[in-house]
């Protein structure tokens, strides 16, 4: 039923209209123009304001022909990057970039998918219940589109998220995260006349950051300091260093844990150079602490996943439940109360030119989706 060409041309056109994080107004229309056969109810929300964006999150309601429930189906349209002028190749069914380039398929290839079940459904009047399409701006950014979404406009209770690589499995776990931003405050000195009277507030981080434990921390935790910033010259003592980092975890007691720990190590730091050269004012330090999205962790026996395993199974297919190191959409859908697997396209080495996916994962995924969707509209959710 899958159409590989039609697929391959939509997933074309799609990579080269230009949609980088905040710049989304364009393929949003261009999409629109696209579901017009399929007689939508659209609306465009408010997220354009708080997000910085061009255009607001794109919600389509598809009417059903039966009367199941609701189902959600998610892609963002934002990439990354260097994403703009992407001159897409196929070679041995393989779709890359030029190389310049992102390919984009991080994540028009799940847009390209859902059009193209929704090419299917029509052309084949198979059964489906009313779906509602959440097209998310700025997830890229830090979730952004999802974050300022108008959960107003969505009925489903549970639905997918398409935004990951493997198409035979469902992710049902994802970690909560935790942003940590540190300012440290010394004194500034001449390095060379009066580096006594200088506090190097550099030192003081590194000291600090020596003191991590940094990668993967445990089985479910993980952190990262990846912002290193501070300014001047080398003949000054530096007066000011700017930490950013992060924290992940499935457990949200060691998220919280580890955080502390972060902020803590800094603490140290500081007080103990305050005891030693500081003064009522300095060394000092500031923190703060942002919660980045909630974990996830959906039932293994939920509706989600059962239509997911008896899909797959439909197509003589194996479908396993996994654990993500990653965030998506689905994190704030799922804090939303919306139950929200997160599946895959295929795409492999995202967030880099050498960006790829292969067509036939494409139209394995799209005949995933294609088959949740019947099971759904029969009712088959547990």
């Amino acid at each position: 039923m899958i159409q590989h060409e039609r697929l391959a041309e939509t997933f074309k056109k799609l990579v080269m209209i230009d949609s980088v994080s905040r710049m989304e107004a364009q393929i949003s229309d261009a999409l629109c123009q696209m579901l017009a056969p399929f007689d939508p109810e659209i609306r465009v929300d408010q997220a354009a304001g708080p997000t910085g964006s061009d255009t607001g999150n794109l919600i389509v309601r598809i009417a059903g022909n039966t009367d199941a429930a609701p189902l959600m189906v998610n892609a963002h349209m934002d990439t990354v990057e260097p994403g703009r002028g992407v001159l897409p190749r196929f070679s041995d069914g393989v779709f890359t970039s030029g190389g310049s380039t992102v390919l984009g398929a991080d994540d028009k290839s799940a847009i390209a998918i859902i059009l193209e079940v929704l090419h299917v459904l029509k052309e084949n009047s198979l059964s489906h219940g009313p779906l509602e399409l959440v097209f998310t701006i700025c997830e890229e950014i830090g979730l952004l589109g999802a974050k300022n979404l108008d959960f107003s406009l969505i009925s489903a209770s549970f639905g997918y998220a398409l935004d990951t690589s493997a198409t035979d499995a469902i992710i049902t776990r994802a970690p909560g995260a935790n942003q940590v931003e540190v300012d440290v405050y010394g004194k500034d000195a001449h390095a060379g006349a009066d580096p006594e009277n200088g506090i190097n507030a550099i030192l003081l981080a590194s000291q600090a950051i020596a003191g991590l434990s940094l990668g993967r921390i445990d089985e479910e935790t993980t952190c990262n300091i990846g912002v290193f910033e501070a300014g001047g010259a080398t003949n000054i003592v530096p007066a000011h260093a700017r930490v950013k980092g992060e924290v992940r975890s499935h457990d949200e007691a060691r998220l919280a844990e580890v955080t502390r720990k972060i902020t803590a190590a800094f603490d140290a730091a500081v007080e103990a150079c305050r005891k030693e050269h500081g003064d009522d004012d300095l060394p000092r330090v500031e923190k703060k602490v942002h919660k980045e999205f909630s974990a996830t962790r959906i039932p293994e026996d939920h509706p989600v996943v059962a239509l997911a395993y008896k899909a797959a199974a439909g197509l003589g297919r194996e479908m396993v439940a996994k654990r993500s190191g990653g965030g998506s959409d689905a994190n704030v859908f799922f804090a939303n109360g919306i139950m929200t697997g997160v599946i895959g396209t295929g795409m492999t080495d995202i967030h880099s030119t050498r960006e790829s996916i292969r067509l036939e994962e494409m139209v394995k995924s799209a005949a995933l989706l294609t088959e949740i969707i019947r099971h759904h509209a029969r009712g088959e959710a547990s």
